[in-house]
């Protein structure tokens, strides 16, 4: 059976995972020929987090249709607790960066996850502006908590406080958290094949959520609200693991991202963060997946390949912000596109019926 003749979702699953592996070996093999630059080599880790960021985040506002304008929030809850967690396992010894990355991107989904259940019980009883707007809310407060959070760790274990660094009580300790300052001195373990691994990771959770009995619910209660409830669909609870689910997810990309610096500041996690995420995701098409990690990915280089005309390379983003928005809905977009589709996703021939047709 060829690849035309699969299945819509088996094609559009195959197509998604081809994205990412084909983009992997191609950025390898040209970073290994020296055609890539330091400062585009540098963003490489950073693409693989918005990537996972803007998928996890369609789950939500694409296959669940719900706004949700807090997800830095989460991204933030993961990036600190890796960090923490990073620096306990350091201080017991271990030395492994595979083990220190795993451990702490784990923890982090897992308390991510934690926060999102809690913040999306009361939440997923809101629609619409409503739901945006408390979203909104606790990306702050997530914000402001951690301007305040000073965190170490000695040989006694963690050491907590919201006043100062000085009233940890800390013996040759380590600050892990500073306050206004953020996490300090991180150990800079994030690589792009862990990245690609977390994208993946990121990828395979969200279609096989899309594709079960539980994303069919989703997506029902998506469509029309009152009809799933006639059929007993209970939508807050499918709605709640939706936002649960891409919770999680993003702590994960939240420590990709933190681990790639040596200081992460509260401040990074602000509303703009989420803004720019739900730009790759709408950009990027409600509901599809590999538009989400095409426009992530093309939309962070972009402002770094525009760096020699740095006078015009923000006008230039706009511009190109403004045609991906416009220039799918012209009629000459449309056309060409539906002859493309009709180009590669012709029907097969039928095969002929055996014996000949019974006369009349």
């Amino acid at each position: 059976m060829g690849f035309m003749h699969l299945k819509p979702q088996t094609h559009s699953t195959v197509i998604t995972y081809a994205i990412v592996i084909v983009a992997f070996i191609v950025v390898t093999l040209l970073d290994g020929m020296g055609l890539i630059s330091n400062s585009l080599s540098g963003q490489l880790v950073p693409i693989c987090a918005y990537v996972s960021l803007a998928v996890s985040l369609n789950l939500v506002v694409g296959v669940s249709g719900e706004l949700s304008l807090g997800h830095a929030g989460f991204m933030s809850v993961g990036a600190f607790t890796g960090v923490i967690v990073a620096g306990c396992l350091a201080r017991m010894g271990v030395e492994s960066e595979l083990l220190l990355f795993a451990g702490s991107a784990v923890v982090g989904a897992v308390v991510a996850g934690i926060v999102g259940f809690l913040v999306g019980i009361p939440v997923m009883r809101l629609r619409g502006d409503y739901l945006a707007i408390v979203t909104l809310a606790f990306g702050e407060i997530i914000k402001n908590l951690l301007n305040n959070f000073y965190i170490g760790v000695d040989d006694a274990g963690l050491h907590f406080s919201m006043t100062d660094s000085s009233s940890l009580g800390m013996s040759q300790g380590t600050i892990l958290i500073n306050g206004p300052k953020g996490a300090v001195g991180i150990d800079k373990i994030s690589t792009f094949v862990l990245g690609v691994v977390v994208v993946l990771i990121t990828v395979a959770v969200v279609l096989n959520l899309m594709h079960s009995r539980d994303g069919r619910a989703i997506m029902a209660v998506r469509d029309n609200r009152i009809a799933a409830e006639s059929v007993g669909i209970n939508t807050t609870k499918y709605r709640l693991i939706a936002f649960t689910v891409a919770s999680a997810l993003a702590g994960m990309a939240g420590v990709l991202y933190a681990m790639n610096y040596s200081t992460v500041i509260p401040s990074q996690f602000d509303f703009n963060q989420s803004i720019l995420i739900l730009v790759y995701v709408v950009l990027g098409g409600m509901g599809n997946i590999s538009g989400s990690i095409i426009s992530a990915a093309f939309l962070t280089v972009l402002p770094e390949v525009l760096r020699p005309i740095n006078n015009y390379r923000m006008l230039i983003y706009a511009v190109v912000l403004i045609l991906v928005m416009v220039v799918p809905h012209t009629k000459v977009y449309q056309r060409a596109a539906d002859a493309l589709r009709e180009r590669f996703h012709k029907a097969a021939p039928k095969p002929a019926a055996e014996g000949g047709e019974a006369d009349e």
